[in-house]
């Protein structure tokens, strides 16, 4: 792969962190980066909580210098409000890229005409994009999918209106709205998305290991990866693919060890922004992504669902693997 340009930054090997809501905050960002993530974006943050400084967005707001550069992802409905929350994230100069979402599937998202209901209304997903553009100096993307369902495929078509509005990059995640996760990424989509326009394009979905990685930038060409639900439990995957990327050669599995350790570090960020009442209930749906696939695995779940405190993870984690 090529270096990624945006604004005054370039990534040298661009494999990104997917916005993920309840998974791509402060803490797990923090962890991704350490392992070589060169880019996270942050979990959705709603343009109308910033407009009414609303308590939780604030913080979701927040961002710690370890893990810059940081793209911060909102969504909204209306360009005002948009416009309003762009340039409020770049006056508090917690972010470094702002990512706009057209991509959420999520029927409380989609019914508010937000996220990927903007994919069957071009022209608010225009007034929109313009908005934005013309309230912020910060590098802007958008993430959006192939379409709304099968029949109304326009991602090429949303693509070009957000290359001419002014729109710095594009990711594409390769399903239509009505197929949420369903199905297999449609990496020949997306290559059509990629000879439609002259900006970067970022390729998401499906890419779990190094040939979902190498298949997918053979189809698309993409100037960029983003990994989604495969780095759920799984920050090694940009070690891993960035490895990859620069001799070929697949890196060995984490040891139980090392989960072991990623994991109560991850509970000890949790715990230190959000507290521990809400840290270790966060943490039980991480852990058992941490060790899935793994023996035991559902028996591990369960346990980790009863975990009232860091001692009782780690003492699970001792008595699993005796570690």
């Amino acid at each position: 792969m090529k270096p990624f340009k945006i604004g005054p930054f370039t990534f040298d090997e661009p494999v990104f962190l997917a916005p993920m809501a309840g998974v791509t905050d402060t803490a797990y960002r923090v962890i991704a980066h350490d392992m070589g993530c060169p880019l996270a974006f942050a979990e959705m943050v709603s343009s109308q909580g910033i407009h009414y400084r609303n308590e939780h967005t604030m913080k979701m707001l927040r961002t710690e210098p370890d893990e810059r550069p940081i793209a911060m992802q909102i969504f909204a409905k209306s360009a005002a409000m948009a416009a309003e929350a762009a340039a409020y994230i770049e006056e508090i100069g917690t972010a470094d890229i702002l990512d706009f979402n057209m991509g959420c599937p999520a029927p409380k998202v989609v019914k508010n005409g937000e996220g990927s209901a903007l994919m069957r209304d071009p022209k608010r997903a225009e007034e929109i994009l313009t908005a934005i553009r013309r309230a912020t100096k910060l590098p802007f993307t958008v993430k959006i999918r192939l379409g709304w369902d099968d029949s109304s495929r326009n991602a090429a078509e949303i693509a070009k209106m957000a290359e001419a509005v002014g729109v710095d990059a594009v990711a594409v995640h390769g399903r239509t709205r009505e197929q949420f996760y369903s199905g297999n990424a449609d990496y020949a989509a997306i290559a059509e998305v990629k000879r439609a326009v002259g900006i970067p394009v970022i390729v998401s979905g499906d890419i779990r290991r190094s040939a979902d990685l190498s298949r997918a930038l053979a189809v698309t060409e993409a100037d960029a990866v983003m990994i989604g639900r495969g780095a759920q439990g799984n920050p090694w995957i940009f070690p891993q693919l960035i490895h990859w990327l620069r001799t070929g050669e697949d890196l060995p599995p984490p040891t139980l060890a090392e989960r072991a350790q990623v994991i109560l570090r991850h509970l000890d960020l949790l715990i230190g922004y959000k507290g521990e009442y809400i840290g270790i209930r966060e943490m039980r749906r991480h852990a058992a992504w941490y060790t899935r696939g793994l023996a035991g695995s559902a028996e591990l779940r369960e346990q980790f669902n009863r975990a009232a405190s860091r001692k009782d993870f780690a003492q699970i984690l001792h008595d699993a693997w005796e570690i």
